[in-house]
């Protein structure tokens, strides 16, 4: 007996082992019954619990965490999901939405698009304090889209103050549309930061039309 003890403590403890496994993993014991969603503003929490998929009562060890996260990032207003497990019922998903940096017009709406280009909601109007580039097709892939980005993200804040719209008409050819129909012809998106130095300090110029697309040599009208 005393040589068959260990064997036996050994059984009792893999048995209940698999007991546990079993319970944990094949049965609805500890399985899915609440969905926390936190973060969530422009999506509801039932496209977020839809895009999830997560059936009621799916066992919560043996949901894919990763995968149902990918699922939620693939929502058009979210940049990124994480997904946890909450013992002993609950998934929490934590959202960050994407943030808006720019309107672009398309016919008689306004795409709103985030830092990378995407196009992530469609409204009526713009937005209160939202800029406007005027792009042909925006998207992240869009060289227009990236330029016109890139020069907003260069601008002062007088510049800012100042800018009804970003016009890209080309690569080369963009143009900032000011207030009291000024405008500021920038050229390409290379070397914002010296254009935007420049025209700001010509803002109080009395002239319609600064060409700031070589910055070494301003020209006016």
């Amino acid at each position: 007996m005393r040589a068959a003890l260990p064997w036996a403590v050994a059984a009792g403890v893999l048995a209940l082992a698999g007991l546990v496994a079993w319970t944990v993993l094949g049965t609805g014991l500890f399985g899915v019954r609440e969905v926390r969603v936190v973060g969530a503003e422009l999506v509801t929490e039932v496209e977020v619990r839809d895009a999830a998929a997560v059936p009621d009562d799916a066992p919560l060890a043996r949901v894919d965490l990763a995968a149902t996260a990918r699922r939620i990032g693939a929502l058009p207003a979210v940049e990124h999901a994480s997904v946890s497990r909450d013992w002993p019922s609950a998934l929490v998903i934590r959202v960050v939405e994407r943030t808006a940096v720019a309107a672009v017009p398309q016919g008689e709406r306004y795409a709103v698009v985030d830092r990378s280009g995407v196009v992530f909601r469609t409204l009526d109007r713009v937005p209160d304090a939202l800029p406007v580039i005027r792009v042909g097709r925006p998207g992240p892939d869009d060289p227009g889209t990236r330029a016109g980005l890139t020069v907003l993200a260069a601008l002062t804040p007088q510049l800012r103050a100042q800018l009804v719209a970003v016009d890209v008409a080309g690569l080369a050819r963009i143009t900032l549309r000011l207030r009291g129909d000024r405008e500021i012809v920038w050229g390409d998106a290379t070397r914002g930061a010296e254009k935007s130095r420049v025209a700001t300090a010509l803002l109080g110029r009395r002239a319609d039309r600064i060409d700031v697309s070589a910055p070494d040599v301003v020209t006016f009208q």
